[in-house]
């Protein structure tokens, strides 16, 4: 399984809305990150600076790299670009982060 985490940047005030959003995420948005090989997808929030920490697991064989030429992708992007900074396509501004520790 590959592991890979990221940041992203919530607007000030809107965490809720965040919340609600993902609380209530699109069946076929589910199905199109299940389907591209994402097993597991975890956010957490730091509400002191409105950054947000994800982190995906993948099957070796995973199609993430495809998700942003889907429609259903592109319209969530859409429907989540009030609340996030965002690149022009709507895309999340999305930073990776390097594992520099890790204990199994």
């Amino acid at each position: 399984m590959q592991e890979i985490a990221f940041t992203m940047q919530l607007r000030p005030g809107v965490q809720a809305e965040y919340q609600r959003r993902h609380d209530e995420i699109w069946p076929e948005l589910t199905e199109a990150l299940h389907a591209a090989g994402i097993r597991e997808y975890s956010i957490y929030l730091n509400p002191a600076t409105d950054t947000l920490f994800a982190v995906q697991r993948r099957l070796p064989e995973h199609s993430a790299d495809q998700l942003p030429t889907l429609p259903i992708m592109r319209r969530w992007w859409a429907y989540m670009a009030d609340l996030m900074l965002t690149n022009p396509d709507n895309s999340p501004v999305v930073m990776p982060l390097e594992r520099v520790f890790y204990q199994a």
